[in-house]
């Protein structure tokens, strides 16, 4: 049996338009969210979040177990990317009827099982989806709702990161690494993949977006008359900061001290050193001495823009915080 791989096809055109999403995309992060939590055996760095998830899943939610498989490829309208949940919800809930048919027919029966709940999606049940809108807000009250600030940091510190990769090292090098086995064959990028896949891009260019609840293969949302979304695991996986317990110090407080660990948690999320000082409550002198010993340390990396200097969590730090 021949080596199985997901290989995305590039024209000059995509690789020229390969651009960075603006911000994580709520509806986008709960479908990945729904999938994990189906997965088997779950993703060892997500492992405990799932525990956590799969208790607080409710069960008005449910019904979304039927649009959205283990492996996240239910039908694109219910993932757009959007500024904010309630934007996302609006642009699922306007879904032309003609596109959600077609994107159901093309899932049914390839990755999901036929219900009459999802016959009735498909034929834009007034019902079915007020049940759906009930469900959407249900699963993103009890899985992200409260961990959104975290996510977005840590998209942050992606984005920053990659950038930079990106401008050191050239596109080929930066898309090459979002994921396992990535390497390139001409213009065609490839990727390990256990489904086989072949994609060509359509001369719109890539967008890419980094997920925190996503671990395995890139995913790729394939638009005809638009950029195409490459979804891929980034860095920092989503118990990055993880819950505290009341009281109980934090592990990487009692290993780094507690200000240096909390200025390497604030630096999910790019910050200048007088910013590191104001959120922390402490002069700049220290500000800098704390940001000095993570550098020497390897757990951040700085940049000079004019005045300022501004730092970012490296993935080391991102792989330090996410292991406390």
């Amino acid at each position: 049996m021949g080596e199985r791989m997901l290989r995305l096809s590039f024209t000059a055109e995509d690789l020229l338009a390969v651009t960075f999403a603006p911000e994580p995309a709520p509806l986008m992060e709960l479908g990945l969210a729904v999938a994990v939590l189906q997965r088997q055996p779950p993703t060892p760095a997500l492992s405990r979040w799932r525990r956590t998830a799969r208790g607080a899943f409710p069960a008005e939610a449910r019904p979304l177990l039927q649009l959205i498989p283990p492996t996240a490829r239910g039908p694109m309208f219910l993932d757009p990317l959007s500024r904010g949940f309630e934007a996302g919800l609006d642009t699922v809930l306007s879904t032309p009827p003609a596109r959600v048919r077609a994107e159901l027919d093309g899932r049914i029966p390839e990755v999901l099982r036929p219900t009459p709940w999802l016959r009735r999606i498909a034929g834009k049940d007034r019902e079915a989806w007020e049940e759906l809108e009930r469900a959407l807000r249900a699963a993103y009250g009890g899985l992200l709702s409260a961990c959104w600030p975290d996510i977005q940091s840590a998209f942050d510190a992606e984005r920053a990161w990659r950038t930079r990769l990106l401008a050191q090292h050239g596109i080929r090098t930066a898309l090459a690494g979002l994921g396992p086995g990535g390497r390139w064959e001409g213009t065609t990028l490839v990727f390990d993949d256990p489904a086989d896949r072949e994609v060509s891009l359509t001369g719109h260019g890539v967008i890419l977006l980094p997920s925190t609840l996503w671990t395995g293969r890139p995913l790729v949302a394939l638009h005809d008359d638009a950029p195409s979304i490459l979804i891929y695991g980034g860095a920092a996986p989503l118990p990055l900061l993880g819950e505290r317990t009341p009281g109980r110090p934090s592990p990487l407080a009692a290993l780094l001290g507690r200000t240096r660990a909390a200025a390497l948690e604030l630096l999910t999320r790019e910050h200048t050193t007088s910013e590191v000082a104001r959120e922390l409550d402490i002069s700049r002198s220290s500000a800098s001495e704390h940001t000095k010993a993570l550098r020497d340390a390897r757990l951040i990396t700085t940049s000079r823009d004019g005045k300022a200097v501004w730092h970012i969590c490296t993935p080391l730090g991102l792989e330090l915080l996410a292991a406390t």
